[in-house]
């Protein structure tokens, strides 16, 4: 358990995960898929060492109506969906319930797409070494669902970089994948990504908008 944050910034968190990726002298013909928000600006380091495309895709969390802040699996740009199938059972979401939060979550990925057209998806992962980013891993299912949605260009290697994740989460995931490279792994029920970063705050459009646009 960390008392302490790691990383000032999602950008320093980001220099840290590139220089783990240059150690482990792993080569590939990569490409940089960053989960936004906060997930850019911890990839823009990576794809800038790599000196590989970075691009996004794009996932939401399906919002507990009773609780938006909590969610019971995710979606992405792809039209890949994850459930959380015990959250689900245990609190009561039916089928009905299910496909009006998906269709709400699709308008909320339409409207992230629109503010990112013509700066993201030039980038072609077919075939190639896929490094997907965000700036930590709290359930995973972001993450599981980023994953799956790859799947489907037949890469050569998918790989997770996260600056922060809870261990059960972590689990999750790695099965999945070829590789996941996350400096800091916690225990515990006080799990938040936040606590990883001195500086936390929610990434506007603009900035992802920026951040695409010098990295490549």
């Amino acid at each position: 358990m960390f008392g302490k944050p790691s990383y000032r910034t999602r950008t320093e968190a980001g220099q840290v995960i590139a220089n783990l990726i240059e150690k482990k002298k792993v080569r590939g013909n990569f490409i940089v898929l960053a989960i936004p928000n906060g997930g850019v600006e911890v990839a823009a380091p990576v794809a800038k060492q790599l000196n590989a495309p970075l691009d996004i895709i794009i996932v939401r969390k399906l919002q507990i109506p009773s609780n938006p802040e909590a969610g019971f699996g995710a979606l992405t740009s792809l039209g890949t969906m994850i459930l959380n199938e015990q959250l689900v059972r245990s609190i009561g979401i039916n089928a009905d319930s299910i496909e009006r939060v998906k269709e709400l979550t699709e308008r909320q990925i339409e409207i992230r797409r629109q503010a990112y057209r013509g700066i993201s998806g030039h980038a072609d992962p077919t075939g190639k070494d896929i490094i997907l980013v965000d700036d930590g891993l709290a359930s995973g299912f972001t993450m599981l669902a980023a994953v799956e949605s790859v799947k489907q260009f037949e890469p050569d290697s998918i790989r997770v970089a996260i600056p922060t994740a809870h261990y059960e989460s972590m689990k999750r995931v790695e099965p999945l994948v070829d590789e996941i490279i996350c400096p800091r792994v916690e225990h515990g029920f006080s799990f938040a990504v936040a606590n990883a970063y001195e500086m936390w705050y929610d990434v506007p459009d603009k900035e992802v908008i920026s951040i695409l646009q010098n990295v490549n």
